[in-house]
């Protein structure tokens, strides 16, 4: 039997510095302009992924090899397999984007985990709706992508990190993603502290089985996300402090 995912609560603002609060509006504003752009031409987030692919096929990568960064080494792409969505984002970074002593847990279960410069580990999902708005962050278990598992810690010195600067397969779509990690940090930073304290869990309740493989724990927590409502929260945030 799969695990629930629990939908956890937003985040404590107060406690975020003043100037990443500042980097968080201008991530959202940088977002807001990516829709309005795109929604001048009747165009859309996820629209711009599967344009030029014929049928959107569940569970294929659109698009088919990914959107990769060789500068950042930031990597996405969009698929579809879960109820309640119509698909999701996975968004990664790859070994020579990370920063200096980033190392996967050790592990010995005789499962290949990706080495080298083929090493990388995964962020965040972020599930979007029919019109392409974004709905709920969430983290999954290792098995999910096949990536490698850094701890919760590494992950997070992995977010200011992730950046698509190129225009494939579309200019808002990887200013959009980008944004993304940035307004919802605090979320992105929870999710991954979470999920390591539910993988530890469950490894204890669970003696003798690969916690990393093991199919009944996929997603492992998720968070509502809207972006409007965000900037909200923010704006609210640093306003208590003055502005």
């Amino acid at each position: 039997m799969i695990a629930p995912a629990p939908t956890l609560a937003p985040p404590d603002l107060s406690a975020v510095p003043r100037r990443r609060l500042l980097g968080m509006i201008g991530a959202g504003e940088e977002i807001l302009e990516c829709y309005g752009a795109l929604e001048k031409a009747g165009l859309n987030i996820v629209g711009e992924v599967l344009r030029g692919h014929g049928v959107f096929y569940e569970l294929e990568h659109y698009p088919p090899d990914d959107v990769y960064d060789s500068e950042t080494h930031s990597q996405y792409y969009y698929h579809a397999h879960r109820e309640g969505e119509h698909g999701h984002f996975h968004t990664f970074l790859r070994r020579a984007g990370m920063p200096p002593g980033a190392e996967p847990v050790p592990h010995d279960d005789g499962e290949p985990w990706p080495e080298g410069n083929d090493a990388l580990s995964h962020l965040i999902a972020i599930s979007m709706d029919a019109y392409g708005r974004p709905i709920k962050l969430f983290t999954v278990n290792r098995w999910v992508c096949g990536d490698g598992w850094y701890p919760a810690h590494a992950v997070i010195q992995m977010i200011d990190r992730f950046a698509v600067r190129h225009a494939f397969p579309s200019w808002p779509v990887n200013r959009w993603i980008t944004a993304m990690l940035r307004l919802f940090r605090p979320y992105v930073e929870a999710l991954l502290w979470h999920r390591d304290a539910v993988v530890e869990t469950w490894r204890v309740a669970h003696p003798g089985v690969n916690v990393f493989e093991d199919r009944r724990l996929g997603v492992i927590g998720m968070l509502p996300a809207s972006v409007e409502g965000e900037l909200e929260r923010v704006r609210a945030a640093l306003a208590l402090r003055g502005g």
